[in-house]
């Protein structure tokens, strides 16, 4: 996500990337890098769709998520490199505006972020679903545009959800490695929400540390967790939610893993096990 945030840069990167492949950012058109990989689900899936194998009795957790709503907000969307007039509309995010949404990142070997954001949130929803929790996804394909960040974060309020997750991969420099989480803090609509957004955070950081093993971010955040007043998906939100970045897609060896199908299925474990401890 990182190479995307705010401004007319990303407008005019958008723009840029929906021409020239050769820009370096994702096109929203090409395809996995070879590998231990796996295409994300069809496009024409159902929130219902969930990508990788069974649900295994240790990752299911059995029923113990009855009752709950949860919220996955996949980052992106495959088709947003194609429309920049519609991406670069400016919408209000609680303390002023900002873009729509963006075109989020990709690898060095052109596996792109919304690809990745929509495995992972597939294969989450996937698992909460068979621990009994009532599961809403943000978008319902990996072709479409948007929603905006405003409508991402209503989904999760309209549903009156337990709690919300809008699932990233990085985009910094190549040097820099490892995963964070990205709390709100306190801009007006969202100030009831931070308190009990942090705790999420922390529950879902140190069971994603724990079931991945990926290190704690190099260049931001203290101890994996970042704290932000500029995203909308987070300004806008009335229940605890972050934002994880699950690993820097431009550093070769987080590259490897969020390449890897069966890592990918992993991820989205540990996860899992994150929200179980935050809703227990």
């Amino acid at each position: 996500m990182r190479i995307q945030r705010g401004g007319p840069a990303a407008a005019g990167l958008a723009l840029c990337l929906g021409a020239l492949a050769a820009c370096g950012g994702s096109s929203g058109g090409k395809a996995s890098p070879a590998g231990d990989t796996a295409a994300p689900p069809t496009a024409g899936a159902t929130t219902g769709t969930s990508a990788g194998g069974p649900v295994s009795p240790e990752s299911s957790g059995g029923r113990s998520l009855a009752g709950k709503v949860i919220v996955i907000d996949p980052g992106h969307n495959g088709g947003n490199a194609s429309h920049p007039r519609e991406i670069a509309k400016q919408v209000y995010v609680g303390n002023g505006t900002k873009e729509c949404d963006t075109t989020g990142t990709d690898t060095a070997s052109g596996y792109s972020e919304h690809a990745f954001t929509w495995d992972v949130s597939n294969r989450l929803a996937k698992i909460l679903r068979s621990q009994g929790a009532k599961v809403t996804l943000t978008r319902k394909n990996d072709t479409g545009v948007g929603p905006c960040v405003n409508q991402r974060a209503a989904v999760g309020n309209e549903a009156h959800a337990d709690a919300a997750i809008s699932i990233h991969g990085d985009g910094a420099a190549a040097s820099g490695h490892g995963f964070h989480i990205i709390e709100p803090l306190a801009v007006g609509k969202n100030a009831k929400i931070v308190a009990p957004s942090a705790k999420l955070g922390t529950a879902l950081r140190d069971a994603y540390h724990s079931g991945t093993g990926i290190a704690y971010s190099t260049y931001l955040g203290t101890k994996a967790i970042d704290r932000r007043s500029d995203l909308g998906g987070l300004n806008m939100s009335t229940v605890p939610k972050v934002f994880i970045e699950c690993g820097n897609m431009r550093n070769k060896g987080d590259a490897a893993k969020m390449t890897s199908a069966s890592f990918r299925q992993r991820m989205a474990e540990s996860l899992a096990k994150g929200f179980q401890n935050y809703l227990k």
